[in-house]
């Protein structure tokens, strides 16, 4: 146990560099009032439910402060959720968020379960780990047969900037990548679509903007939005 909670990958559970115990209080405030969260709460949500309307048992990688979990939670309260971590410090507030949920620190490229899942999330998680098809067999393992996954991931390499270092991400993906790395996994592909399109021209200039300014290491930066 780790922080009071079962810990499968501890030589691992403090290793963020650059996200700490103030990032995640932050972050824990700042999701329930941000469009982009809540946006993307809606369509995570509108996927599982369309997808996998009889979900019963879920499982979350990279849970952080549990936003998303508690959106499941809400949408199928009979479920039984359980949400993971590589670092521990952001469970305590997944912890408080959704109270009926089991939580665990865990290495998703080890994760430690055999057909257990209906559902599988990772939202804007693999773009922070290097063995990605990797994390993406596992899910395999420790889905249901007639499970499924839903996925998130930071689009286009020529919007890579100090924004995406700051988070740590080793990388943005390609149009069809993450479709071209799940096939091979026997994953049959449903749904493949982007969101938030329509800030794309936006986003483009601030991270245009942002590759001529030296890197800040504050994870939160372009999580600071003006009201507007």
């Amino acid at each position: 146990m780790i922080d009071g909670f079962p810990a499968l990958a501890p030589d691992l559970c403090h290793s963020g560099v650059n996200f700490d115990e103030a990032d995640y209080a932050e972050l824990a405030a700042l999701e329930s009032v941000n469009f982009w969260f809540r946006s993307r709460n809606d369509l995570i949500i509108w996927a599982i439910r369309r997808h996998f309307p009889q979900l019963s048992c879920y499982l979350e990688i990279g849970c952080g402060t549990g936003y998303v979990l508690s959106g499941v939670a809400n949408a199928f309260p009979q479920a039984r959720l359980t949400g993971s971590e590589v670092l521990s410090l952001g469970l305590s507030y997944a912890a408080r968020r959704v109270e009926g949920a089991e939580f665990l620190q865990m290495d998703a490229r080890r994760i430690p379960y055999v057909h257990e899942f209906d559902v599988i999330g990772a939202f804007d998680v693999l773009e922070h780990i290097e063995e990605d098809e990797l994390v993406l067999r596992q899910m395999m393992h420790a889905l249901r047969p007639g499970g499924g996954v839903v996925l998130s991931v930071p689009q286009h390499l020529w919007l890579w900037s100090n924004a995406d270092k700051d988070a740590c991400h080793v990388r943005r993906y390609r149009v069809g990548e993450l479709r071209k790395k799940v096939q091979p996994v026997v994953f049959k592909v449903e749904l493949d679509t982007s969101f938030v399109s329509l800030l794309l021209p936006a986003m483009a200039a601030s991270r245009i903007s942002n590759r001529e300014k030296r890197s800040n290491r504050d994870s939160m930066t372009e999580l600071r939005l003006p009201p507007v």
